[in-house]
């Protein structure tokens, strides 16, 4: 064969190897590798080498296991349970002997389901819940239950939300969302209302409606209801929050609790704005009954002052009169005539009853009689005071 005919394992000349344009295959590579480990005992012996080695890597490694810090890790020898790892490294037999299974104990998990049930006065209500839950006992999670955990899970919530909801009529779990502010009348100043005490009675109060039990303690029920089952099934769950996403009527009769609740919102305003008027109106009530009864009582005081002094007044009129008779009767018959005199209009006629004199009717009336007032003025104010009028 020509030293260069082309070929595989080609041999130059001076008896090396020519380099060759295509990369060893994987038979060469064994070859090769079989080649070096021969010197350790042979071929069967590199062999047997290789597996040993094999065998104690593989022994090596599956010698321990990391759990996270989110984590427990579950041991398991020959497929029993054997003790539960804290996060950290730690060493193990290896497998098959003992394997982990490590679980999430920080995962925040969550469990959905929408259901339709009946409240205690027997209507049917549609409610859409959500139970979050986190891993509390690894041990428990894996093997206390006979299916998924997540299935359980779901049908005790079920189960724990019809308690609450069947304990409950359907209009307080409507409008269970919160408790709605009751609007208290306004104060009444601490003087109006210590005046107006005896003289007006006291304003009954109105009787309060029995406040519903709120969402937020409805969802509490059920959560406690649903964490004392699971903690009887020893399913190693802990409930972090229970929620109701929507608690809604079935979509037949939807339209009539729409009426229902607009009725309902309409009737809460219309007793807010009462209330509102209310506050505005009793203490301006109250203050007024307070001014009459302070204004009352000091007429009352008038009346009494003006009679005692009256009385005062006469008896000591008695007393002169009983002393100077005649004279006490003139003085009293003067001041009479002169009280009535100052308080009307008079016209006094000088003329000896010789002349026509305009009377001033609108002066002497107090009120405006028609034509007087053309007639007095062209008269001439000689006739208002008296004189004599020329021929």
């Amino acid at each position: 064969m020509a030293w260069n005919e082309p070929g595989n394992g080609q041999r130059d000349p001076w008896g090396k190897n020519r380099q060759s344009g295509n990369k060893p295959g994987l038979e060469d590579m064994l070859k090769q590798l079989r080649n070096r480990l021969g010197n350790l005992g042979g071929g069967v012996g590199g062999i047997f080498t290789i597996l040993l080695a094999l065998v104690l890597a593989w022994l090596l490694i599956s010698s321990y296991t990391i759990v996270d810090a989110r984590q427990a890790g579950v041991v398991l020898r020959f497929g029993q349970y054997s003790r539960t790892l804290p996060p950290g490294f730690h060493l193990k037999l290896p497998a098959p002997i003992e394997t982990v299974t490590k679980v999430g104990t920080t995962e925040i998990r969550s469990v959905s389901d929408k259901v339709r049930m009946l409240t205690s006065d027997e209507n049917i209500i549609s409610v859409d819940f959500n139970v979050q839950y986190q891993v509390s006992d690894a041990r428990k999670y894996l093997f206390s239950l006979s299916g998924p955990p997540e299935d359980t899970l779901r049908q005790a919530a079920e189960a724990a939300v019809r308690t609450v909801v069947g304990a409950n009529v359907m209009d307080n779990i409507l409008t269970s969302q919160g408790s709605e502010p009751t609007v208290a009348p306004a104060a009444a100043p601490a003087s109006s209302v210590a005046a107006a005490a005896s003289a007006a009675p006291a304003p009954v109060a109105p009787v309060a409606p029995a406040v519903a039990q709120t969402r937020d303690t409805l969802q509490q029920q059920t959560r406690e209801i649903l964490q004392a089952t699971l903690n009887e099934y020893d399913a190693g769950l802990l409930v972090t929050d229970v929620s109701f996403q929507n608690v809604a009527p079935p979509q037949e009769v939807k339209d009539a609790f729409d009426d229902v609740n607009a009725a309902r919102e309409d009737k809460q305003g219309t007793e807010n704005n009462a209330r509102a008027y209310a506050s505005q109106v009793v203490p301006v009530a109250r203050g007024d009954a307070a001014r009459i009864s302070a204004e009352a009582q000091g007429y009352s005081a008038q009346r009494v002052a003006i009679a005692t002094g009256d009385a005062a007044r006469f008896n000591l009129i008695l007393k002169e009169y009983k002393a100077a008779s005649d004279v006490t009767r003139r003085r009293l018959w003067l001041e009479t005539v002169e009280d009535v005199m100052s308080k009307n209009p008079k016209v006094l006629d000088g003329s000896g009853g010789r002349n026509m004199i305009y009377l001033p009717l609108d002066r002497v009336t107090g009120k405006d009689v028609p034509g007087v007032g053309a007639v007095m003025q062209s008269a001439g104010s000689d006739a208002l005071v008296g004189k004599e009028k020329q021929p």
